[in-house]
């Protein structure tokens, strides 16, 4: 056997999990596509973020919780290992809202997710003036946030260089270039890429991202996903102006504000738009007026990965046991409990995270 687990795909949510098996003591080769390939690891907001996650999935408010609550260890761990600090500010996070009505309506969402959870949801509503407090740049429009004390950002293209680097020191092969077209099962598992180069392993991880819709119903999945659409811009790096992420900017850690994120069903387009941009821009400026003097310095859009209610999915298939799915929208919130709780529930062990919310008998209703 050439290696215990195959992973296809080779982004955050690939790397991070094959970083926790290689710790575990298995061999794993991850197999990632090439530069065409979509890519939300490199195109993210970099959130880690808790606040609107399980709202109507209250277990999904509690794994979003856990890997915020390891996130740091984590990411101390990569740049003890690698040198490749990969920064992490984790001091809350804002939902900023321009009416009270969307921001009361929200606060009792919160207030009941937060009873469904035992009173374990940390948050605090801030007036216009407490806000003003906490952001001296914060515009007139905005008549209040929630600040939830679990939230924070980090830099997504660090982590997956910090990964990618401490998977291959920790022994990991990493495949680049490579598109799987077939995943066969006669006794072992026999990977088969586009160029005609096989692999045999053990197991076999689907972490593809979109590219998953069309590999997984090979291999006895749904996969019910779909693209979205965020486009994103960012400015030139400025003084500290922002102390806390929001849904509509933050300012990250080389000093530049990352303005976003649009969310369009537009399917596999991942250009960026006129109309799209210019929204961005004027509610970045409603929300911190002095953006309206900052130098835009690029743009991007790029596609997530949705399920239809959003949530992550993590399934074992039934018709090649040893094959699991893993994909999730929010891969970098994410990516601690991937690293170092998800290995436990691929291997079966004792401690394995309880995932049965997230497998795919829920999509039995869609």
């Amino acid at each position: 056997m050439e290696t215990d687990y195959a992973i296809i795909g080779g982004g955050v949510v690939g790397l991070s999990v094959a970083w926790g098996l290689l710790r575990r003591g298995r061999t794993v080769t991850v197999i990632d596509g090439d530069d065409g390939s979509f890519r939300a690891s490199r195109g993210n907001f970099g959130l880690v973020w808790v606040q609107s996650k399980g709202m109507k999935q209250p277990r999904y408010a509690q794994w979003s919780q856990q890997s915020a609550s390891i996130w740091a260890e984590f990411a101390n761990e990569l740049g003890d290992n690698t040198g490749f600090v990969v920064p992490l500010e984790q001091k809350g996070g804002l939902d900023l809202h321009f009416s009270e009505e969307t921001l009361h309506a929200t606060v009792e969402q919160y207030e009941n997710l937060k009873q469904r959870l035992g009173g374990d949801y940390p948050f605090d509503v801030l007036g216009h003036n407490a806000l003003r407090k906490e952001e001296p740049h914060i515009g007139p429009k905005v008549v209040g946030a929630i600040l939830h004390h679990q939230d924070g950002h980090a830099n997504p293209l660090k982590l997956l260089m910090a990964l990618a680097a401490d998977v291959r020191r920790l022994g990991g092969r990493v495949v680049t270039g490579k598109t799987v077209t077939e995943v066969t099962k006669p006794d072992v598992f026999r990977v088969t890429c586009s160029d005609g180069a096989t692999l045999g392993a053990s197991k076999v991880v689907l972490s593809a991202g979109l590219g998953a819709a069309l590999l997984g119903p090979r291999m006895g999945f749904r996969a019910p996903i779909r693209p979205q659409r965020g486009q994103v811009l960012i400015t030139e790096k400025l003084p500290k102006l922002i102390n806390r992420p929001s849904l509509i900017a933050r300012q990250v850690d080389e000093g530049g504000i990352q303005i976003g994120a649009t969310n369009e069903e537009v399917g596999a387009d991942d250009r960026v738009t006129q109309r799209g941009l210019s929204g961005l821009a004027a509610e970045a400026i409603a929300a911190y007026p002095a953006l309206s003097k900052a130098q835009l310095v690029r743009s991007w859009g790029a596609l997530r990965v949705l399920s239809p209610d959003g949530l992550p999915i993590y399934q074992e298939s039934a018709d090649m046991p040893g094959a699991y799915m893993v994909t999730c929208h929010s891969g970098i919130t994410l990516a601690a409990a991937h690293a170092r709780l998800l290995p436990d529930w691929l291997e079966g062990s004792d401690t394995a995270p309880d995932l049965e919310a997230f497998s795919e008998a829920r999509f039995a209703v869609f």
